[in-house]
This record gives structure tokens, sequence and C-alpha cells, in this order.
């Protein structure tokens, strides 16, 4: 399981390597801190938010949309999984858990699961991430794809543009075993999310973790939805602080939504799964 270390840089420290990664690279900050402002606002006003409450039964449902039974021998397998990866990030002097990747997170147990179950029952031919981090999805997603013997996996990441001393750790989870069905293309979703899109011409399994602002999480769904065809499956990020995947649940109702509960409470997430 995912250490649960947290750590909240004190302000000062924060503006201070803001101000360093500035003068090393001054337009990707400019173009990176409107969104920034925006991420902390929705957060800060989350109570105007139209989250509806978490569905307890989260992991049922999931596997009725899927088709796969339940309960699923695999939690215990992403479990170890999950220990597997906290050791190897400690290994490498990193920490882990939420707020270890300056101010943002790792994927915590129940998003893990929600992926690893996923990935393993539909056997996606082209998955979509954005945003890495640690790469702890990235490295769940690989090691799913690795199982069932088929798939690819490309990451759409801006490694974290307010910090660059964070770049050496991007994706440091992945294993060099891993690499081999992973595409990592750096760089924000506008810049880089439709023509990986026009590339693919389909998107089995999305994963949303990015810029977690109503904004962008609207155009990154609504980039996918097109594309994805009948059975696919999207996960939507920390969905708590703004209105973007309730718009997109309205907008789309093609797709079987489920509100679903962090493992350690502190947040939710979305899943979106594309009925016939």
């Amino acid at each position: 399981m995912i250490a649960r270390k947290r750590s909240f840089q004190p302000y000062g420290q924060q503006i201070m390597r803001m101000l360093r990664t500035f003068a090393a690279d001054p337009v990707t900050v400019g173009l990176a801190l409107p969104g920034e402002f925006r991420q902390r606002w929705e957060r800060h006003t989350a109570g105007r938010a139209e989250t509806p409450e978490p569905d307890e039964a989260w992991e049922a449902r999931l596997h009725e949309l899927l088709g796969a039974p339940w309960p699923c021998p695999e939690g215990d397998r992403l479990d170890a999984l999950m220990t597997d990866i906290s050791d190897l990030l400690v290994a490498r002097g990193l920490r882990t858990g939420r707020h270890t990747y300056g101010w943002y997170s790792d994927a915590e147990n129940a998003l893990g699961r929600a992926i690893w179950c996923t990935a393993l029952h539909k056997h996606p031919d082209v998955v979509v991430e954005t945003g890495v981090a640690h790469g702890v999805t990235s490295r769940i997603v690989l090691e799913a794809l690795g199982r069932n013997d088929t798939g690819h996996l490309w990451s759409i990441d801006l490694p974290h543009p307010l910090d660059n001393r964070l770049h050496r750790e991007t994706g440091a989870a992945v294993t060099d075993a891993c690499r081999e069905r992973w595409s990592y293309l750096e760089g924000s979703s506008r810049q880089r999310l439709p023509a990986l899109i026009a590339r693919t011409g389909r998107v089995d399994l999305f994963i949303h973790d990015s810029l977690h602002t109503a904004k962008n999480t609207l155009f990154e769904t609504g980039q996918v939805a097109p594309v994805m065809p009948a059975g696919a499956v999207m996960m939507v990020d920390d969905i708590g602080s703004h209105n973007g995947f309730v718009t997109f649940a309205r907008r789309h109702p093609e797709f079987r939504t489920i509100v679903c509960p962090s493992a350690d409470r502190l947040g939710v997430f979305g899943i979106a799964v594309k009925a016939a």
C-alpha cells in the first residue's frame, strides 16, 4: 500500500522554487500560472461544486459495468504491486502518497484498484493518460498490459511547471521492464492530446490526472469521448473541487458514471463507462 506520508511545503519555499524555475524557463511558468491559479481557486471554493455523494459500492458497480465477476480476485495483487511501487520510490530517495510531488499527489489505492481491474478485465489496446508525476498510475497500467500481453500506454505529461527541481522524479515508479509498452509525450494535453487521438484513432481506457480544473477536465474528456468505442472507460481523478465531471455526464448520457471515494477519504474520483 502506498505510504501515507503527507508533506506540505511551506508557502515561502514554494514561492522561492517557483521563482528559480521562472528564471530558468519563464515561458513555461508564464503559461502554467493561469491554470494553477484556477485550480487553487476552485479548490478554495469547492463547496460550490455539484459533486454527487460517492457510491460506497462503487467497486461492485464498476465490475457490473465491465461485465466482470465480483468479488474480484485481483485486489490482493494490486495491493502487492502498490507495496512494490512504494518500496521502489523509497529506495530511490523519494516520498510517496499525497503532496509528495510538489503539492501534487501520487495515485491512492482506490483509484489504483479501479485502473488495475479495468485494464485487466477490458484488455485495452490503446490507453491514454494525462499527468504522470512519479508514475504510479503509469506503472499500474503497464503491469496490467504486460499481464494481458497486449496494449500500449501513451502518457501526456507536463513535468511540474512551477518546480523544475522535481523533473528528475517524473516517472520514477516505471521500471525498465515496463517501458516497451510505454510512450511518454512531454507537454500539455492541449498541445499533445488532439494529435495523439488523431494518430491512434481510438481510446479504450482514458485516465485524466493532469490539471484538475473544470475547464481542463471538460477539454480532455470532450476530446476523448468521440473516439471511445462501446465499453471503453474513463477515469477522472480529483473531481470534488469543480463541476467538470458532472457537466461531462450531463453532456454525454451515453456514458454510465460512478462517483468513487478515495481510500483515505480525502477525495473523490469519477468513472465513466461508454454504453453500447
